[in-house]
């Protein structure tokens, strides 16, 4: 795995990738963060370092607002835009999967089909505020444009997995929240439930993009 970070101009910013390759790479997955972290989320740490083995190379896009050191994030169309920005200035010719976790998984979403990839991952994909089913963002999710695998804890106060759309692929952690940390209760432990998250997308990666 070959690993590098580089800037990039975006209309909101500089943004910074991050990259880390497959040394032969079929697919390449880039992937946005969400508004309360950033690219060192566990989720997207996990899938940066698990999937180069599976021939899938990760670019972790940092978005302008905290690259710059603001706490809080910009609007909806700002995030699109940086994000827009960010993957135009990619060096890949290899078949594209975008996506990411909360806020990011929403971009992600937004995004997917005007940039051309061929699927769209959404991690803790936040359905709606909590304990506000009313405001669903059902229609972001099913917008997308191209095939979607939303990967989902069990007990996500954003959305739990039997609120998501049927036809949907969806990746179930059991016992996990939003920011997929598992409950002591729960039948798995923290590290298998990771490693459920960097199977199921690299499996359904392969599946979607093909060899």
């Amino acid at each position: 795995m070959i690993w590098t970070k580089r800037l990039v101009e975006t209309g909101e910013g500089p943004a910074r990738l991050i990259y880390n390759r497959a040394r032969r790479t079929s697919a390449t997955l880039v992937l946005g963060h969400g508004a309360g972290g950033g690219p060192d989320a566990w989720d997207l740490e996990v899938l940066a370092a698990a999937l180069p083995a599976y021939d899938i190379s990760v670019i972790r896009v940092e978005q302008p607002w905290r690259l710059a050191g603001k706490r809080v994030a910009p609007n909806p169309d700002a995030l699109d835009r940086a994000w827009t920005g960010a993957l135009n200035a990619l060096r890949t010719r290899t078949p594209l999967v975008v996506g990411g976790r909360s806020a990011g998984a929403r971009v992600a979403c937004r995004t997917a089909h005007r940039l051309g990839a061929l699927g769209c991952v959404a991690l803790a994909f936040p359905l709606h505020p909590p304990g506000r089913p009313e405001k669903s963002r059902v229609d972001e999710l099913l917008g997308a444009g191209v095939p979607t695998l939303v990967v989902q804890g069990e007990r996500d106060a954003f959305g739990r997995p039997e609120e998501l759309p049927e036809n949907l692929d969806v990746a179930i952690i059991p016992g996990a929240d939003h920011e997929f940390r598992i409950a002591r209760s729960a039948p798995i432990s923290q590290e298998e439930g990771l490693t459920i998250i960097a199977e199921s997308v690299a499996e359904w990666i392969a599946r979607t993009v093909g060899p």
